[in-house]
């Protein structure tokens, strides 16, 4: 069975669902899910977890993420996009030195108001749905964090920025704030996804590279396993009669962890279990690993919020 993660180089004008789709049917494989949505209108870094892999979807959307985007000053529109129907057309007299010094300032914490037409959730229906069956809704302001964004290109009406940003973060919102803020309005004419969390640019592929009679077995060397996911983690090796009980479904006890030389962890600390080269479990440690000795052995001392079957 194939699991792990692909990283995927997405096409401008395929959905991120369209790409899931296409792995899966040439790895013919049944269960694959991407850890974070990229528009019809962007590019680039798109990870699929494969089969045992999508247990661990969750963790991997939360990493920060990394865009160059372009935006168009003077338009905006109803999607924060060009591909949305214009709202409303201004001038762009503005100067670099004023672009430049309202781009620096959209750094730290910062609300915002998801797009109307994006993928959040009302009522357990998307928005944009609601949005073209022509209900608006009034989306409630996030906050999220924008690590770092600098202007790269200034070539007007169009401005291109890279930024470095947490979860959830809308860069189709970014550019229509930088565009307020700046008196002219704007929108998103072009996105590529750099980064995301552990997965780069450079190791992305693009599925039409790879045609031909041994297609699934040239994607399969790119299929990245099971164990050099969530490198942050901890990393606890188990002997074969410790693996088989947490296969078994037991928590990982006192004594079990005992018997390994651990770094210093708190309560609430995520640990990884792997044994013999596979990734078993992801686990939430209960109690700091200092303070074991002084517990009986039997007592729990993580558990267990993922576990893996490879069977």
């Amino acid at each position: 069975m194939m699991n792990g993660v692909i990283v995927i180089d997405k096409p401008a004008g395929k959905t991120s669902h369209d790409v899931v789709r296409d792995v899966k049917k040439t790895l013919g494989i049944k269960k694959a899910g991407h850890t974070g949505t990229l528009d019809p209108l962007a590019t680039g870094v798109l990870p699929v977890c494969l089969n045992e892999a999508t247990k661990l979807t969750g963790f991997l959307a939360g990493e920060d993420k990394e865009y160059l985007a372009t935006m168009l000053l003077g338009v905006r529109t109803e999607t924060m996009d060009t591909e949305g129907k214009i709202v409303s057309q201004s001038d762009c007299s503005v100067s670099e030195e004023e672009i430049v010094s309202v781009v620096s300032r959209m750094t730290g914490k910062i609300q915002q108001i998801p797009p109307a037409y994006s993928a959040v959730k009302y009522c357990g229906k998307p928005a944009y749905k609601w949005a073209r069956s022509g209900v608006l809704i009034d989306l409630k302001p996030r906050e999220v964090t924008i690590h770092s964004i600098a202007v790269e290109n200034i070539s007007l009406p169009r401005v291109t920025f890279r930024v470095n940003c947490s979860k959830g973060t809308y860069v189709r919102t970014l550019c229509s704030d930088i565009g307020e803020a700046l008196g002219t309005g704007a929108c998103l004419s072009g996105l590529r996804r750099l980064q995301s969390g552990i997965f780069s640019e450079n190791m992305a592929i693009v599925l039409n590279d790879y045609d031909g009679h041994n297609r699934k077995e040239e994607l399969a060397k790119k299929i990245l396993p099971m164990t050099q996911l969530l490198p942050l983690l901890a990393t606890i090796e188990l002997k074969d009669q410790s693996a088989a009980k947490l296969r078994n479904g037991w928590q990982p006890s006192v004594e079990m962890l005992k018997e390994h030389d651990l770094p210093l962890l708190k309560a609430g600390d995520m640990v990884k279990f792997t044994s013999g080269g596979y990734l078993l479990a992801v686990a939430e440690m209960l109690a700091p690993i200092n303070n074991l000795s002084a517990w009986d052995g039997k007592t729990q001392a993580a558990r267990i919020v993922r576990v893996f079957n490879y069977q």
